[in-house]
C-alpha cells in the first residue's frame, strides 16, 4: 500500500488506534514546547502530576510572548519557568533569544518527529518534515509526562506544487491563496501535505513560512517532505546528523487534492480582520499606511529580514510611516549584522525591536487609531493589535518592503529587479540554557502573580445552567480570553484573568456568570478559532460556565473544553440557534450518565421544552468529562 508522509509519521507513533480517519488516535510525542503565555499554567499542571522530570526526548520552554518587563508580573514568570525548567529537565530559552517556532526548527526540531506545543502556530515545524500540532497547556503537559496524546485521526489533503516562485512573490502568497480558496475552517480535521516538483524549489524559511500559517485554515497540522533543501537547512545550523530523507510514496491517495502553480501566483494580502479575506495586492494599492512591521514566528527570519533589507537599501520609509523589525530570532538578528543588512536596514531609518512576538500578540507595537497597519505576522482578528476597531492587514516581507516605501499598500513587482537572498552567515549565537542532568535539587520560585491551580470538581448527575451570552459564527479565542499587555501578565493567575473573559464582547460577562452558579454559552460555527491557549477554557470554567453549545467547535479549542471538564455540545439542528437567547435555563437531566453510557443524542429541556443536542466524543472524553477535567482523569490514571 503507498502512503502519505502524515500516515508514515502516524503509524509510527501510534500507541493507540489505526490510521482510521475520524476515529481517536493517541500517539507518542517526541518533542514538547510551550512558551511564557501559556507555559507557566502546563508548568502548573506538570507539577501537580508529582513527576520528577519531563518523558520525552526533548521539552523547551521559551519566553517569547510577555517579553516587555513594565510592572514584577512578567520578570517573575520568567525566574518561575527557567527554574521550572531546570528542576524538571527541560531546555529554557529566555526573553529577547527569540520566537518558539523559528528556535525551535534551528535548534531542535527533526524530520519524522511529533512534537506538540501549546501554541496554536507549531504546525511551522513542518517545515522540516514533522508532524508538529498545536494543543493546549494541559495536553502538552500531559505528554511531557509521557503520556500519549489522544486526536481525532486526521484526513490528509495533499497540496501538489509546481512551478516556482515569480519575482516578488513569496511563500505567504502560498499560504494566502490556499486561505482564499479554503477559509479559516477550511483545513479543520486536516494535515496539509506539500509535495510534487514545485517543493524542491522552497528551502525551509520558506516552507516553515507556510506551514505556520495553516493553523489559520485550522488544519490540525501541514508538512512537508524531508529532502536535499532540508538536509542544507539543517547543515547550517550544524545539525546535519538529524536529516533523514521522508516523503510520501509516490502515487499515494489523498483525501483530495488542491493544485498550485507557483509561478501562476501574484502578491496577496489578507485585509481586516480575517487571515482568510484576500485580495491581491494589485487590487489594494492606494490604502494609505501609516505603520509596516516585519516580524513574527511566519515572516521574521533571516530570510524574510534580508529580502526587506534588499528592498530598502539606500532608501527611506514614505513620509508618515513607521517601519518596524522584530526578528524571529537572536539567530537572524546576528546574521544581517554579520553581512551588513542591519546597518542598511538602521540607515534606512528602521526601528528595531528586539527578537519575540510582540506586536503580533498585541505586546507594544499597537497602530494609532483610525489607521492601516501592514504586518508579515499570521493573524489580524479584530483588537489583537491592541487597538479597538484597527485595520491590520496581512502580508508577505514582499508587499511590506513595498508599501513601507509608497506610504500605501503597493504591489512590490514595481520595485524593479527582485533581490537574491545570500546564504546566511555561519553565526549562530544562542542564550537557550539546557537543563543539568539532576534538577531534584532545585528549588522553582514563585512570584506573587502565580495563584495555585484552581479544583475542579467532578460533573453531577443532573445540571441546571443560565444562558449568560449567545455568540455568532467564527467566534476566536481571542473574543473569549483577549491577548494584549493588561491580561497576558495575568497568565498564571486565573482568578485575575477570569475577570477578562469575554470582555471585549460584553464587560459585565464575568459578573453575571459568576453570580448565576452554572452557565451555559451558546456559539455559531467554528467556534474557538485561532489561539491554542487554554485560558479561554479554564478562565470560563473557573467562572461556573460548565456547557457549551454551538453549531460547531474548533479543534484545539474543544479538547481544551474538555480538558476543563466543560461539556461541549452541538446543536442536532442548527435551526435551534434561533430558539437560544440569554437569561434562559437549560436543564440538562441525566447528563453524566448519558455520557459514561456512550449516548450520541442528548435531549436537554429549554424552558420546559425540548432541545436536541448531540454529544460528539470518545470515550476517554467522555470519562475526562466526567471526571471535571483531564487533571483529575490524570491523576486517577497514574
Amino acid at each position: 500500500m503507498t502512503k502519505s508522509l502524515t500516515r508514515k509519521i502516524i503509524e509510527g507513533h501510534l500507541s493507540e488506534g489505526s490510521f482510521d480517519p475520524g476515529k481517536e488516535i493517541s500517539l507518542k510525542i517526541d518533542q514538547t514546547l510551550t512558551q511564557d503565555a501559556t507555559g507557566t499554567l502546563a508548568a502548573l499542571e506538570f507539577e501537580a502530576l508529582g513527576l520528577d522530570r519531563v518523558r520525552t526526548e526533548v521539552s523547551v520552554s521559551y519566553v517569547d510572548h510577555n517579553i516587555l518587563q513594565t510592572d514584577f508580573k512578567n520578570p517573575d514568570d520568567h525566574r518561575f519557568l527557567r527554574s521550572f525548567a531546570a528542576r524538571y529537565g527541560l531546555w529554557f530559552s529566555p526573553p529577547g533569544n527569540g520566537i518558539c517556532h523559528q528556535l525551535h526548527a534551528l535548534c531542535f526540531g527533526r524530520p519524522g518527529a511529533t512534537l506538540l506545543g501549546s501554541d496554536s502556530h507549531t504546525p511551522h515545524g513542518g517545515g522540516l518534515g514533522m508532524l508538529a500540532m498545536g494543543a493546549g497547556g494541559l495536553d502538552v503537559a500531559a505528554a511531557m509526562a509521557g503520556v500519549p496524546f489522544s486526536l481525532p485521526c486526521p484526513r490528509v489533503l495533499g497540496v501538489r506544487l509546481t512551478g516556482s516562485l515569480p519575482p516578488w512573490v513569496g511563500a505567504k502568497d502560498v499560504i494566502l491563496e490556499l486561505l482564499r480558496r479554503l477559509t479559516v475552517k477550511g483545513g479543520v480535521g486536516l494535515v496539509l501535505e506539500y509535495f510534487g516538483p514545485g517543493v524542491e524549489s522552497l528551502n525551509v524559511y520558506q516552507r516553515t513560512a507556510i506551514t505556520n500559517m495553516g493553523a489559520e485554515l485550522g488544519a490540525t497540522g501541514s508538512i512537508f517532505p524531508s529532502d536535499e533543501q532540508t538536509r542544507i537547512f539543517l547543515a547550517e545550523q550544524g545539525r546535519e546528523e538529524v536529516w533523514q530523507p521522508l516523503a510520501a510514496d509516490p502515487g499515494c491517495d489523498y483525501d483530495r487534492i488542491e493544485e498550485i502553480d507557483l509561478s501562476a501566483l501574484e502578491p496577496l494580502v489578507a485585509c481586516p480582520s480575517s487571515p482568510d479575506a484576500v485580495r491581491p495586492a494589485a487590487e489594494l494599492t492606494g490604502v494609505p499606511v501609516e505603520q509596516v512591521i516585519m516580524g513574527s514566528c511566519g515572516g521574521g527570519s533571516y530570510w524574510d529580514l534580508m529580502i526587506l533589507a534588499a528592498a530598502m537599501k539606500g532608501k527611506r520609509p514614505a513620509p508618515g510611516v513607521s517601519l518596524a523589525v522584530n526578528p524571529g530570532s537572536r539567530q537572524a538578528l546576528a546574521q544581517i549584522a554579520a553581512n551588513g543588512a542591519l546597518g542598511e536596514l538602521l540607515e534606512a531609518g528602521v526601528r528595531l525591536h528586539q527578537a519575540g512576538c510582540l506586536g503580533c500578540i498585541g505586546m507594544s507595537q499597537a497602530p494609532a487609531t483610525g489607521v492601516a497597519s501592514v504586518r508579515t505576522f499570521p493573524r489580524n482578528f479584530p483588537g489583537r493589535s491592541g487597538t479597538k476597531d484597527d485595520q491590520v492587514y496581512l502580508c508577505g516581507p514582499q508587499v511590506a518592503a513595498a508599501t513601507a516605501l509608497a506610504g500605501h499598500i503597493a504591489d512590490p513587482r514595481e520595485l524593479g529587479p527582485a533581490p537574491v537572498v545570500p546564504p546566511a552567515p555561519p553565526v549562530r549565537p544562542n542564550a537557550m540554557a539546557a537543563p543539568p542532568a539532576d534538577g531534584s535539587g532545585i528549588q522553582v520560585l514563585r512570584g506573587p502573580n502565580i495563584a495555585p491551580f484552581p479544583e475542579l470538581e467532578e460533573l453531577p448527575e443532573d445540571l441546571s445552567c443560565t444562558v449568560t451570552l449567545k455568540v455568532g459564527d467564527n467566534i476566536t479565542t481571542d473574543h473569549i480570553m483577549p491577548a494584549g499587555s493588561q491580561i497576558l501578565p495575568l497568565r498564571s493567575n486565573v482568578p485575575a484573568i477570569s475577570r477578562f473573559v469575554f470582555a471585549a464582547v460584553d464587560e459585565s460577562f464575568a459578573d453575571r456568570t459568576q453570580s448565576v452558579g452554572s452557565a451555559v454559552v451558546v456559539g455559531g460555527e467554528n467556534y474557538g478559532q485561532g489561539s491554542s491557549r487554554e485560558h479561554a477554557a479554564l478562565a470560563p470554567r473557573y467562572l461556573g460556565v460548565r456547557v457549551k453549545i454551538v453549531k460547531g467547535f474548533a479543534r484545539i479549542h474543544r479538547a481544551n473544553l474538555i480538558n476543563f471538564g466543560v461539556i461541549p455540545l452541538v446543536l442536532a439542528d442548527p435551526a435551534d440557534y434561533d430558539r437560544l437567547d440569554e437569561g434562559q435555563v437549560i436543564e440538562f437531566p441525566g447528563l453524566r450518565s448519558a455520557l459514561l453510557e456512550g449516548a450520541q443524542d442528548y435531549e436537554a429541556r429549554l424552558e420546559g421544552r425540548p432541545l436536541a443536542l448531540v454529544i460528539q466524543a470518545s470515550q476517554r472524553e467522555r470519562d475526562i468529562l466526567a471526571a471535571g477535567g483531564r487533571l483529575n482523569y490524570i491523576r486517577k490514571m497514574l
